[in-house]
């Protein structure tokens, strides 16, 4: 769906990814871990979504189950109409390559490549890809394409790992912890630049952070702790990153 000004809404009629009853456990010795105690949540097409609560709470486990890194211990995980907790690994890695884009705290450019050699490495096997120049162009980097990520700023380097996600055109872009490593101004660049994917693209986006002032830039905000969710909000609307507090 796409409003006068060009930009795709959020279509809550549409779903792109739920999870059912989710649980996820970790063996260590002798100790059982229980990462995930249930998880039920619903992802529209369209919206951006910040998960907030401390480390150890559960958001990174689930982020790496819908994006079919990981797999639950228990419950169900459907993109759309299919149960990707049915799928087989090959059937996986499809899901992964076609449909969903990661964007970590730490950027993975390969030293030895160019901006536009790291974000080619995407788009080489992409079904749909953008040229790259657009991608570069989409976080402002497309007078630094041709830079090894030595030459970039860490700002930079994680602007190129946003290009490098969304050059395949994924339905999901799944951020954890993007602004971790950076300083409040250049971290607003780079959540920038996810929201300009999110509103331009329409790309169902899901963002894990620590910084509570980042939530006023979602349509929806989940709170996590003890391996749930204890607090879901909508925001009456969404505040530009631009105008966030810091």
């Amino acid at each position: 769906m796409i409003n006068p000004d060009g930009e795709k809404k959020i279509n809550q009629s549409r779903t792109t990814l739920t999870t059912l009853n989710v649980t996820k456990d970790y063996h260590t010795g002798d100790v059982d871990i229980r990462a995930l105690k249930g998880i039920d949540l619903s992802l529209h097409e369209g919206e951006l979504v910040v998960m907030l609560g401390p480390s150890g709470s559960g958001k990174s486990t689930l982020l790496n189950i819908i994006g079919g890194l990981d797999n639950p211990t228990s419950g169900q995980v459907f993109f759309r109409d299919t149960e990707l907790t049915a799928l087989d690994n090959q059937e996986m890695t499809l899901y992964r390559r076609d449909h969903v884009g990661f964007v970590f705290q730490f950027y993975n450019l390969i030293p030895s490549l160019t901006a536009r050699e790291n974000v080619t490495i995407v788009t080489g096997i992409a079904s749909n890809p953008m040229p790259v120049e657009d991608a570069m162009g989409m976080v402002g980097l497309e007078k630094r394409i041709n830079h090894f990520p030595a030459q970039l700023s860490g700002g930079e380097q994680q602007r190129v790992a946003i290009a490098r996600a969304i050059a395949k055109r994924p339905d999901i872009l799944l951020c954890d912890e993007p602004t971790g490593a950076l300083d409040s101004k250049t971290g607003i660049l780079v959540l920038e630049a996810i929201e300009k994917t999110n509103r331009t693209l329409g790309t169902t986006t899901a963002l894990i952070t620590h910084n509570a002032i980042i939530a006023d830039m979602a349509d929806r905000v989940m709170t996590f702790s003890d391996g749930r969710i204890v607090d879901v909000r909508d925001n009456a609307s969404r505040r530009p990153v631009s105008e966030l507090k810091w």
